[in-house]
This record gives C-alpha cells, sequence and structure tokens, in this order.
C-alpha cells in the first residue's frame, strides 16, 4: 500500500496534468478548466447546449495538446449539418486557450434540450491540426462524427487510424454557478510496457479502464478534489506518477495589426462598403474584442 500524497499546494485550476502508471508503462493527462472555461463561454452568451459541447471540446483540445507535447498551435475543428455547424478551440505550447461555436438559434430550439454530437452536430467531421509553424510542416487528423460524445469520436480515430488504445473522460457542467470542464484520458502505446519495447499488458489495461470509469463526475470536475488527490484515489494501486503540470490561460491572439493586414489586402471599396454609421467595426469570433475604423482610420490604412 502506497502512502497518501503530500497536501498540493499548486493551483487546482486551469492546468495540464501528465501522469503515469507505473505499474503498466500507461501514460495519461488530467485536465481541469475553471475561470478559463467560464471566461471564454460566457464572452458570447452561449445557450446550454452549445456552452456544454463547446466545453468539452476546450477540454479535449487542451488533453491533446498535452499528449502530442508540440511546439506552435493545436487545433480541433468540428464542421456539420447540424444546429451547431462550427466549432474550433486551439491551443499554443504556452497555454493560451481560445474556443468559439457558432450555431443556428432557431435550429437549436427545435431540438431543444438535446446533448449528443448526433443531435447537435449532425453529419461532418472532426478535425486536429498541429502546427508547429514554418519551416515544420502541419500534421492533420479527420474523422468523422462517429460517436455521441466528441470523446467517443476522438477515441474511434485514435483505435482506427493510430491503433492507439485511449480512454477518455470528459464533463462540462456549471458548478455553484460558473461553468467548469475537465477530462481525464490514459492512452497504451504499443511500445511503452513496464518492460522496455514491450505492449502495455491487456489485463493491465482493462483494469485502468475501470479505475478510469469509477470517476464521478463531482470528482472530475472538483473543486473540492485536487488535481493529484483524484489521480491518487483512482490509481494509487497502479503506482501513479505525477510530473511538471502546465497551466493553461485564456488567450486571442487577435489584434489591430493584424486586422490591419488584412483590412489592407481587400480592395478599399470593398471595406468601404461595410461602414455603418460612419466606421467599419470587425468583432473577434473568439474573444469578442470590437476593432472600429473610423474615416481617418481607413484612410491611414490606405495611404501609400
Amino acid at each position: 500500500m502506497r502512502s497518501a500524497p503530500a497536501a498540493d499546494p499548486q493551483p487546482n485550476d486551469d492546468l495540464v496534468q501528465p501522469f503515469l502508471l507505473e505499474s503498466s508503462g500507461i501514460r495519461g493527462n488530467l485536465v481541469r478548466l475553471g475561470p478559463v472555461v467560464h471566461e471564454i463561454l460566457t464572452r458570447h452568451d452561449y445557450p446550454a447546449p452549445v456552452a456544454t459541447l463547446l466545453g468539452d471540446m476546450l477540454t479535449l483540445t487542451a488533453i491533446l495538446a498535452g499528449l502530442i507535447k508540440h511546439d506552435g498551435i493545436f487545433s480541433l475543428q468540428t464542421k456539420g449539418n447540424g444546429a451547431i455547424g462550427t466549432m474550433i478551440a486551439d491551443v499554443t505550447s504556452g497555454g493560451d486557450l481560445r474556443g468559439y461555436a457558432a450555431f443556428d438559434a432557431d435550429r437549436l430550439a427545435v431540438v431543444g434540450g438535446a446533448s449528443s454530437v448526433s443531435e447537435l452536430l449532425g453529419t461532418g467531421y472532426l478535425a486536429f491540426t498541429a502546427d508547429p509553424g514554418p519551416p515544420a510542416d502541419r500534421y492533420q487528423g479527420i474523422v468523422e462524427l462517429t460517436g455521441e460524445t466528441l470523446a467517443e469520436c476522438l477515441q474511434h480515430y485514435f483505435r482506427q487510424s493510430e491503433q492507439v488504445q485511449s480512454g477518455l473522460l470528459v464533463a462540462t457542467d456549471r458548478v455553484a454557478g460558473a461553468w467548469r470542464s475537465a477530462g481525464l484520458v490514459l492512452q497504451s502505446l504499443p511500445d511503452e510496457g513496464p518492460e522496455h519495447g514491450q505492449p502495455v499488458d491487456e489485463d493491465a489495461w482493462r483494469r485502468a479502464m475501470i479505475l478510469q470509469a469509477s470517476c464521478t463526475q463531482a470528482e472530475l470536475l472538483g473543486p473540492d478534489v485536487p488535481a493529484n488527490d483524484l489521480l491518487y484515489r483512482l490509481f494509487h494501486e497502479e503506482g501513479v506518477r505525477v510530473f511538471r503540470r502546465r497551466a493553461v490561460q485564456a488567450g486571442c491572439r487577435c489584434s489591430r495589426t493584424r486586422l490591419e493586414d488584412t483590412l489592407r489586402a481587400l480592395p478599399r471599396q470593398e471595406v468601404e462598403d461595410l461602414r455603418v454609421d460612419g466606421e467599419v467595426v470587425v468583432t473577434c469570433e473568439f474573444c469578442n474584442r470590437r476593432y472600429g475604423f473610423d474615416a481617418a482610420a481607413l484612410a491611414h490604412l490606405y495611404a501609400p
């Protein structure tokens, strides 16, 4: 029997906690999002079904980026023919997380309290992209929306395309009036068993899946159970070892300079036609920040 972990002095929210089950070589990530996911979801005042699904996507983005250990930007995107047409979430290697959803309010009202991928997104695809920036090439994977949750869709991809056993547990909900989201992933790679170069034992994998499934939504979301305490509760008999955790913060990459470059590339008259009350207004889809360009700003923008 292993002793209980010492009190964890680190923050309990907005983190990615990598870990390893030493007895089997199974690796994992625990993601906890508190103020970060609340800030992102409330910027647009999304209806509850949209906010819940986008919260899951933000957590999955942080989870997968942690597994890939990428430099640059990792993104998830869904495209479907349902009430939620598009969702995008991305995170930088520095931990800046953002996301947004585009939905049809009338169609959403028709499906009511629906929560599944098939009901809200319809038929479509889920794509993920790891973009390390030039000169390196981007890596992209695409899978059909085959599953009732985004986690099931991703598990299908790993099983069919990567031949990697994966177990994903994700939850998003309001706790004491604030949005929270969390996720727990386990992965068994072909040559990462306890004996170097050997696969993970099937019995060990099944045992890990049972232990993961025993985690309740209340435990997963917290905030009363610190991250490392939760991992100890679930996996102490497997010899769980935690590594340096990474912080996640809400961060958008939009800027006035970037927007000016985009507008400058368009014909001036096309931009002028967008003026309302003497001003062209552009709003960032991610952070909802408003950028205004009056006549003087447009003249400066297109000056030789």
